[in-house]
Order: structure tokens, then C-alpha cells, then sequence
């Protein structure tokens, strides 16, 4: 298993508002190899609000089938240039993606 986190700084007080539509429903749910996704906010910053979003995957196949189809490119399409919503300013201020292999895990 492995777990790809999209680190995502956004402006203070953004973090909480955009956690959710991490979670929404959408075509991630049945995506081959999804296992699960969980965001995480980041405590005691003042600055700007961070957002860690922990998606697992049964292994780096899945997620790159993932990174390269339709329902990627379409859940993560920018606005049209000129519309209102390319007229708004986006809340990110920046983000990394990490990877990570699951090494070891312990459950209760």
C-alpha cells in the first residue's frame, strides 16, 4: 500500500471551509486501487492554514492510473480564462505532493 499527501497551503481560515470537498462523493470512490482519503489540519500555525490530504492506494499503479484520467483531469480543471470563477482569487497559496510506501502498520 502506499499513501500519496497532497500538502496544500491555503489563506488562514481556508483549511476548515475546503476540507470537505476532499471527501465529497465523486468518481474517486470506485477508482480501481482507491482505498480510502483523509485530510488532515494542521494545528497552531498563524501564518496561513495547512492541509494535509492522505490518499491511500493499493500501490503506485493505481494512483498514476488515477493522476492520468478523465476524472483526474476533470476534478482538478482551472477555470476558463475570463469566466467569474477565473476572476476569483484562489485560496491556494501553494502545495507538494510527497509519497510514501506503508512500511508498517499496527491496528488496535
Amino acid at each position: 500500500m502506499i499513501v500519496v499527501t497532497n500538502r496544500i497551503k491555503v489563506k488562514k481560515g481556508m483549511g476548515a471551509v475546503m476540507a470537505p470537498s476532499f471527501t465529497a462523493p465523486g468518481p474517486l470512490d470506485t477508482f480501481k486501487g482507491f482505498v480510502k482519503v483523509e485530510v488532515l489540519l494542521t494545528q497552531n500555525l498563524t501564518e496561513y492554514d495547512e492541509l494535509n490530504v492522505n490518499m491511500y492506494w493499493e500501490n503506485m499503479d493505481s494512483f498514476t492510473a488515477w493522476r492520468n484520467s478523465d476524472a483526474f483531469k476533470s476534478a482538478h480543471k482551472r477555470p476558463e480564462p475570463g469566466s467569474e470563477a477565473a476572476n476569483k482569487e484562489s485560496p491556494i497559496l501553494g502545495s507538494e505532493i510527497i509519497t510514501y510506501e506503508v512500511a508498517s502498520v499496527k491496528n488496535r
